[in-house]
């Protein structure tokens, strides 16, 4: 049936209110080098517009986004990825690199542009070659005008968990993959910051109601997080309402945040300590030194003592499986795809330890995958052309996929999938094993887009195919993405063709309005001497022809161990030192001998 006119005017009224509600919002930023001490020690650090820390980005939901970023590095490449957010209709704005663009070269400029359709609690950082622990991360807030909760309190506050490296990132990666560390042991953080300093003061009110928007934007170390004297009432968690939930103490990975209510005192002549402390459980080894723990204190009064926080006996968080989302999005049905995903650890070649789902440990491609899918044609659906070591999945739309994780590693591992948040379905305890299909799943699951698996344990995610673009699936701690931990969903391609164009080249698309790939997108790659079209090997002629795909080193020789790596480094550090003391010792005098 037509719709009738009355109908038809109101939908144009509608749309005329939204678009003069929504703003387009502009930064101009340029990415270098500026000095921090956050925490006393003087060292480089990626700042913008010449400050650190990087500025908060701020909107409301509805507005356009737009960000002109350049790189002023020098000696870095760099990319920004806006984290949580699904980029409907713009999947090529994602940001990680090889995956949804090229890098950003050195005095290159790149714009992200963008539209914002979903509220809650973000942050944007480098997605380029494990670089934002070098301090290129911050937070991105969308408000919410119909919040469910806006009424429930005050003042809105970010706050901000990390940690924080004394070495640049270049050098830590190379020694964390190296053949003199085979069982991967990553680098401990020097210190845990709260708002990228220690020591925070947080002016507050008697009696007010504060939202606490909370995220981790660190690199490697969960934080136990609580309020001395307060409690917390959880009503969002990565950019999913939730019904309101009470928490004394709460845990949050690398990646993930939280929105709480805490409401104040009514009196004002005591202060109170606000405490994040890292899990040590996902370090080898402690520092003698490491002072695992960050303050900063809920200030009623500035004449008042900082108080000193009161030990903790037993961490106990609040399980984040038991949240309900505030919509009550039923379960997903039965899955039409099912990816079953194994993780573990291991040494190659070149003695190095890296991470694998199935037995693959992640490679970039010669070409960036989303370009793949976009010059790839019909073979756009077969995961062969993006690569053996990508890990491709190609979904088709409006699928319900499951990802069935089995973690066969003894280390807690936080899971990111990009351009989605997941029904978390089941999660298993320490110790379980492999999944065994034998679960009851919640009626209404929690939902998020980074959640924790446990050590030797399983989960089950579930969503619904209906965001087309390249999305990662990886392990949030930038060590393990480093080393591996990452696949790749390739989300209806062929919607991607219709949708996204590489205007003015040979496989621009035939629909007409299809967004174009913007200019400064396709200068990052030509400039250098990357290609934009073909398989991931680069072949544009035969797509299934992967010969000169990057690769990783080859496997170890039949035998090895990451035991047996050890033992062999030492006994020939050992025997080059014996040499060098035999050599020594024969060049002495033997007048210096007596």
């Amino acid at each position: 049936m037509a719709p009738s006119s009355a109908s038809s005017n109101l939908v144009v009224f509608c749309s005329l209110i939204l678009s003069a509600v929504a703003a387009v919002v502009k930064y101009d930023f340029n990415i270098s080098w500026v000095t921090a001490q956050p925490d006393g020690f003087s060292r480089p650090t990626i700042g913008i517009n010449g400050a650190w820390p990087i500025p908060q980005i701020t909107a409301n939901v509805g507005d356009r986004v737009i960000i002109n970023a350049v790189n002023g590095l020098g000696n870095q490449t760099t990319s920004l990825h806006f984290h949580g957010l699904y980029m409907n209709g713009t999947p090529h704005m994602d940001g990680p690199v090889s995956v949804t663009q090229c890098t950003i070269p050195p005095g290159g400029s790149f714009v992200y542009d963008f539209n914002i359709d979903q509220p809650g609690t973000y942050w944007y950082h480098s997605h380029d070659s494990g670089q934002y622990p070098d301090g290129l991360r911050g937070a991105l807030i969308v408000k919410d005008p119909d919040s469910p909760y806006k009424d429930q309190y005050d003042e809105e506050l970010v706050l901000t968990l990390s940690d924080w490296y004394h070495d640049q990132m270049p050098p830590l990666i190379s020694r964390f993959m190296s053949y003199a560390n085979p069982t991967g042991a990553e680098p401990v953080p020097n210190s845990a910051l709260m708002n990228e300093t220690q020591n925070l003061d947080i002016k507050v009110e008697p009696g007010k109601t504060y939202m606490f928007r909370i995220i981790n934007i660190g690199a490697f170390a969960a934080q136990y997080l609580w309020f001395e004297g307060h409690t917390m009432k959880i009503v969002e968690v990565d950019g999913i309402y939730t019904e309101a939930a009470e928490a004394d103490m709460i845990y949050l990975t690398a990646a993930q945040r939280y929105s709480v209510l805490v409401t104040m005192k009514d009196d004002a002549s005591s202060n109170f300590a606000i405490v994040g402390s890292m899990d040590q459980d996902l370090f080898d080894v402690i520092p003698p030194n490491l002072n695992p723990n960050v303050t900063g204190w809920l200030v009623y009064s500035d004449s008042a003592p900082r108080p000193t926080p009161a030990f903790v006996e037993e961490f106990e968080p609040f399980d984040d499986f038991t949240l309900v989302p505030y919509d009550k999005l039923p379960l997903f049905a039965d899955p039409d795809y099912s990816i079953k995903l194994d993780v573990k650890m291991d040494n190659l070649g070149d003695g190095a330890n890296y991470a694998w789902f199935n037995n693959v440990t992640y490679v970039r491609p010669k070409v960036n995958t989303l370009y793949t899918a976009l010059t790839s044609g019909k073979l756009a659906t077969n995961p062969a052309v993006y690569g053996e070591h990508t890990n491709p999945f190609v979904l088709e739309k409006d699928q319900i996929v499951e990802i069935v994780l089995n973690n066969m590693d003894p280390g807690k591992h936080p899971f990111h999938l990009h351009g989605h948040a997941f029904q978390t379905v089941s999660r298993s305890e320490e110790e379980a094993g492999s999944y065994a299909y034998n679960e009851t799943f919640p009626e209404y699951p929690m939902r998020r887009d980074t959640v924790l698996v446990r050590p030797n344990g399983n989960m089950v995610l579930r969503f619904k195919a209906d965001n087309p673009g390249i999305w990662l699936f990886h392990c949030h701690i930038e060590w393990h993405v480093a080393s591996g931990l990452v696949a790749t969903l390739v989300e209806r391609p062929l919607d991607l063709q219709n949708t996204l164009s590489l205007a003015g080249s040979p496989y621009a698309s035939p629909n007409s309005s299809a967004l174009a790939i913007p200019n400064s997108h396709i200068e990052a790659c030509t400039k250098q001497d990357i290609s934009i079209a073909g398989n991931a090997a680069g072949n544009q002629e035969d797509l299934l022809n992967l010969q000169g795909q990057n690769e990783p080193p080859a496997p170890l020789p039949e035998g090895f161990t990451a035991k047996g790596i050890v033992a062999l480094t030492f006994s020939i550090v050992a025997a080059l030192l014996g040499m060098g003391v035999i050599a020594w010792y024969g060049n002495l005098d033997r007048k210096d001998m007596k």
